[in-house]
């Protein structure tokens, strides 16, 4: 059974102090709001509503929450199919999410895309993508275009521990390497790739290792420790907008539910959810914030219904928008081809 990782010392911790109170109990807020949608997608699925596969990130709020807090409104931000997190932490609407997860013309991709491609350039969510690792290249050409740009941008990539037995994957970092691009390289290592443990897969589940090889900067943090990763975020923004180079960042996280919709996650050792289930990143960080007395109890419980009642209502008001017209489909296929 594949133990949960250790509390986190990252080298970059010194970073969280320059966050004020209202940042910190922001991001709780955030990874509340991340939790709760995807709780409201579960749902709306069974109710019929959302077409196409879903992939939800319960359990790995803290790794949206704290990289999104280390960016800046122009950096881009490459994802997965598990992408919900990364959307609703950089700004993303809810309603016009969950528009897009129901196939309705108001959907940030006038409903074409679904729930594995969200996308919203203006807020630097330069793609979603369904096949794995097919991110990885294209944040690397998002970080060589902000290296010739001059304006200090960086590129972040999201990515899982599967994605790191591709030959893109490779082909990315040392790219990046080589050419010293400010790209910072998320890998969310939940431990399974789709229903496989990363020990059939990989050699070992440190996957630091893998970014050694092309002498690059890395940090392994508690993925479900939100200050952590904010910490080792905000060190490799730093380095990259400073000419430093590419990070890799991997962070040790768990998803609550199965792979996708349609997953009961059987294959799971009980034992290894439940260990997993008791450093939930949201009951971490709420007691930190409580014991730190940024937050109450009852502050927490009004956040969790807050998020709740206006999940179900951006949802409730997106399942009424209008269908696409097979017109405006057709010439959004035509544009894109």
């Amino acid at each position: 059974m594949a133990e949960p990782a250790p509390p986190s010392v990252a080298s970059a911790s010194n970073n969280t102090a320059a966050l004020s109170v209202e940042d910190r109990v922001g991001l709780y807020r955030t990874m509340t709001l991340i939790r709760e949608f995807e709780e409201q997608v579960q749902r709306s699925y069974l109710e019929g509503l959302v077409h196409g596969t879903t992939h939800l990130c319960n359990g790995q709020e803290a790794v949206s929450a704290g990289v999104a807090k280390a960016l800046r409104d122009d950096d881009y931000v490459s994802y997965t199919y598990r992408g919900h997190g990364q959307c609703l932490a950089r700004g993303m609407d809810p309603e016009a999410a969950f528009a897009e997860l129901f196939g309705r013309a108001s959907g940030v991709c006038g409903g074409l895309g679904g729930s594995m491609h969200l996308t919203d350039i203006d807020r630097g969510l330069i793609g979603a993508f369904g096949i794995v690792g097919a991110g990885l290249p294209v944040a690397v050409g998002a970080g060589l275009s902000a290296q010739l740009a001059g304006r200090g941008q960086v590129s972040a990539c999201f990515f899982g521990d599967g994605a790191v037995n591709i030959g893109a994957f490779h082909e990315a970092m040392n790219m990046a390497q080589v050419w010293k691009l400010p790209v910072i390289f998320v890998c969310e290592n939940n431990l399974y790739g789709e229903f496989s443990h990363i020990l059939h897969t990989t050699p070992y589940e440190d996957l630091v290792i893998r970014a050694a090889g092309y002498s690059m900067q890395t940090e392994k943090v508690d993925g479900n420790d939100v200050l952590a990763v904010y910490a080792a975020a905000a060190g490799a923004v730093a380095r990259a907008r400073n000419g430093d180079g590419p990070t890799f960042i991997e962070c040790k996280t768990y998803r609550h539910r199965g792979h996708s919709r349609t997953d009961p996650a059987k294959y799971r050792d009980p034992a290894e959810v439940e260990a997993w289930l008791k450093r939930d990143p949201l009951l971490l960080y709420r007691a930190e914030l409580i014991a730190a007395e940024l937050l109450t109890d009852g502050d927490a419980e009004e956040m969790t219904i807050e998020a709740r009642l206006a999940v179900k209502a951006a949802a409730d008001r997106a399942a009424s928008a209008p269908w696409p017209s097979p017109n405006e489909d057709f010439m959004a296929m035509t544009f894109v081809q």
